[in-house]
């Protein structure tokens, strides 16, 4: 599902800014940080989850309420992720043929890591997902 809104949205994207790309502005860089450090700090709840529902030494148990949220924040992060990530593929699919200019050149790079930086915010919302899954009884999983 996540693949299949990555590949709608940059089609969409690249079609319009076909279209309009000499009335957008300079593409902004900002991006990048910003969804590294979402993507670092999801992968670390999810690591931090995982530890607790595990109930690993030295960890305090957790809440269910707590996983229910940030299983939704996953869910919505990796939907956000695929749709933005999209987005980014489709300029960064447009500027490459211009890559012979300077301005859709440098633009193609930071659509590039825009890109990457949102399939990473991707990844690790997936990971907080699996993380907050409650492990499987023991008892449940003899057959009968």
């Amino acid at each position: 599902m996540l693949v299949g809104i990555v590949v709608v949205v940059t089609l969409v994207t690249f079609v319009l800014v076909r279209q309009f790309y000499s009335a957008l502005p300079v593409m902004p860089w900002t991006a990048i940080p910003t969804a590294l450090l979402l993507a670092i700090g999801e992968a670390y709840s999810g690591w931090m989850t995982k530890a607790r529902i595990d109930r690993r030494p030295g960890t305090k148990p957790v809440e269910p309420l707590a996983v229910a949220r940030l299983a939704a924040l996953a869910k919505a992060s990796a939907y956000a992720g695929a749709a933005f990530g999209g987005i980014f593929a489709g300029f960064a699919l447009h500027t490459v043929q211009l890559f012979t200019r300077e301005t859709p050149r440098t633009e193609f790079f930071v659509a590039m890591g825009s890109f990457l930086a949102f399939v990473a915010l991707v990844g690790a919302a997936l990971f907080l997902e699996n993380s907050c899954r409650i492990p499987k009884d023991p008892e449940d999983q003899r057959p009968r």
